[in-house]
């Protein structure tokens, strides 16, 4: 079975340009130079049909670009983004179409990525109609089919967004996403903002959803216990860079990364109750001057010369399950010197 999305040696980086008075400073002699954000760098990733991806890392690793990139809502600056096999960017008009309606994207907050001034039979039949998947005389129908799909009640459907709550908001959202008949839904934190009963029964939809639908999820969370229960394979991000990706059950039960290890070692259980909690010693690197070498060496209690100097690559350590590691490779060498780094 050949990815339904791929990326390849995706980047992305944002400039902000010098502007009139750092120019004329620099003309008088000032170091000053554009300012140029890493948030993503170089991230190779394969998503199956009928897989759900679970993405974890903090917040600022680059999870969110990553996932408007794979959504085809933001350009990469470097790399390709295939489609069922196809670099998108060189798709035809007719492909490339097909390929933008049938990725689509549920946001974090419900209420700032719903247009306030439309109801809601035009948030979610608008697109459909636009895009000719039906005529416009049975789009009351369609929007309460989906409406009844995701859990509302369809005569709500002249409703402005303000006079629903959190949890139903987040339902319009996946109605809207749904009414393009997409196959792969990108979830950036999209239970994030929601109470922890209605996180369930939203987690519980989705998995209705990929069942009834047979949809593809590129789910992005923080939540180590929601990507858990919802995720086939995971995937670490730390600074830009995927650093491990293995199936769930191989991820919880042998993982590899430092980053990793430390990641799931400060998730609170029952058998560790009585141990002290720390987090992950120092703070994350600014993405304008990321480090040299691991990107994580910086915090790594096992980090030494050639963290420094050189970028792990991600290579398969047991089948299905990759890392970036060069304790890998040192194994059967280990260095004579660790260094622990806070």
């Amino acid at each position: 079975m050949s990815p339904l999305v791929e990326a390849a040696g995706l980047s992305k980086r944002f400039v902000r340009d010098l502007d009139y008075a750092e120019r004329l400073a620099r003309l008088l002699g000032a170091d000053l130079k554009p300012q140029v954000v890493h948030a993503v760098d170089r991230v190779d990733l394969k998503i199956m049909p009928g897989e759900v991806v679970g993405l974890v890392g903090e917040s600022g690793c680059g999870k969110s670009t990553l996932g408007r990139m794979l959504a085809g809502i933001m350009p990469q600056t470097e790399g390709e983004i295939l489609w069922k096999g196809r670099d998108r960017r060189k798709l035809d008009r007719r492909d490339a179409r097909t390929a933008r309606l049938t990725a689509q994207m549920i946001f974090q907050d419900p209420m700032s990525s719903l247009n306030p001034r439309k109801r809601v039979i035009d948030i979610i039949g608008e697109a459909p109609v636009a895009h000719g998947i039906i005529p416009r005389r049975e789009r009351d129908a369609y929007v309460a089919g989906l409406m009844e799909r995701v859990g509302l009640d369809p005569a709500y459907k002249e409703r402005f967004p303000h006079q629903f709550s959190g949890g139903q908001r987040q339902r319009i959202g996946i109605a809207r996403a749904l009414a393009v008949k997409p196959q792969f839904i990108v979830c950036d934190e999209s239970v994030a903002a929601l109470d922890v009963s209605i996180q369930a029964q939203i987690l519980n939809l989705f998995m209705e959803l990929r069942r009834e639908l047979g949809l593809t999820y590129l789910f992005i969370s923080h939540d180590i216990g929601v990507v858990k229960h919802i995720s086939d394979r995971v995937a670490i991000m730390y600074l830009g860079r995927i650093v491990e990706s293995a199936s769930a059950e191989a991820f919880f039960s042998q993982p590899n990364h430092p980053y990793t290890v430390a990641l799931l070692q400060e998730i609170p259980t029952i058998a560790n109750r009585r141990r002290i909690f720390s987090p992950i010693k120092g703070e994350i690197p600014s993405p304008l001057h990321p480090p040299s070498g691991c990107h994580f060496h910086p915090r790594c209690p096992h980090a030494f010369d050639r963290c420094r100097r050189e970028a792990p690559t991600l290579r398969e350590i047991a089948p299905g399950h990759i890392s970036a590691c060069h304790l890998n490779d040192e194994k059967a060498h280990p260095p004579q010197k660790t260094t622990a780094l806070s």
